[in-house]
């Protein structure tokens, strides 16, 4: 008999000890959130942002979306590049996107134009041309008149493109006419133009230039300090992934954000 009443006593206290901890678990995750929120070192949003991003962010988007995501577990982002034009049609046309970052506010104000921008755009960087040549300049181009020159082949980006845009009007102060090879549709396209070997120079922005710095040389003009690219970036009206794309932009705007696209080139606002 003795040692039946232990032996309930034992199962009572341990009984209670177990819903004391079943208490405190439940208590914890109501009252405190998870440590990754609240440390600073993210959000806590998670899930997929889809990212619409010009060309010439390749390098540095993709490092910034890989510190987002070890940020924030449990979220991913993905991407979309290409010409800042062919980017505002697809998102105007009803493509699902989070975010938008443009390589010009002009791209930028035919989504805002349209009502498919959520709030006011915000510039977060800014881009420079310059003559991207084949390793050691074998045509000796110094600056933009020098592609006018009989037998230089060069590639330019679209006028409706950003950094087609920008040469138009570099080309225009220096008073220089030429006429391209071949007119693509990002200045990815144009810079490849160069690296297979199809042309002896290309008009593209200093930071792809130097994202390529193994493959061609840069020649810095003057004319390029009048067409500088405004870059802005805008959460979207009807985001899929409203949290993330505000957490998104705001990562692209803090200091690690920045010092990304200080070490690709880009300027700042």
């Amino acid at each position: 008999m003795r040692r039946t009443v232990l032996a309930g006593l034992v199962a009572v206290a341990l009984g209670l000890t177990g819903l004391a901890g079943c208490s405190d678990d439940s208590g914890a995750n109501s009252a405190n959130p998870p440590a990754a929120a609240s440390s600073g070192a993210g959000t806590g949003v998670t899930g997929t942002v889809n990212v619409f991003a010009a060309a010439s962010l390749t390098e540095s988007f993709t490092k910034i979306g890989q510190a987002f995501e070890a940020a924030n577990p449990g979220s991913k982002v993905t991407f979309n590049y290409a010409g800042s034009s062919a980017l505002a049609t697809q998102i105007n046309q009803g493509a699902p996107a989070d975010v938008f970052a443009s390589a010009a506010p002009a791209n930028m104000k035919t989504v805002t134009d349209a009502g498919n921008a959520s709030g006011e755009p915000t510039t977060f960087a800014k881009n420079q041309l310059v003559i991207a040549v084949a390793p050691g300049n074998p045509k000796g181009i110094k600056g933009l008149a020098d592609l006018a020159k009989p037998g230089i082949k060069v590639a330019l980006c679209a006028e409706q493109v950003p950094c087609g845009a920008a040469a138009k009007t570099a080309l225009t102060a220096a008073n220089v006419k030429l006429t391209p090879v071949t007119l693509e549709q990002d200045v990815k396209a144009a810079l490849s133009k160069l690296t297979l070997g199809e042309v002896d120079a290309a008009l593209v922005y200093r930071t792809d230039a130097h994202a390529a710095a193994r493959d061609v040389d840069d020649v810095e003009f003057p004319e390029s300090a009048g067409a500088i690219n405004s870059y802005p970036i805008v959460v979207l009206k009807n985001a899929p992934n409203a949290a993330g794309a505000k957490a998104f932009v705001a990562y692209v705007l803090s200091d690690k954000g920045k010092g990304v696209l200080a070490d690709a080139g880009f300027q700042a606002p």
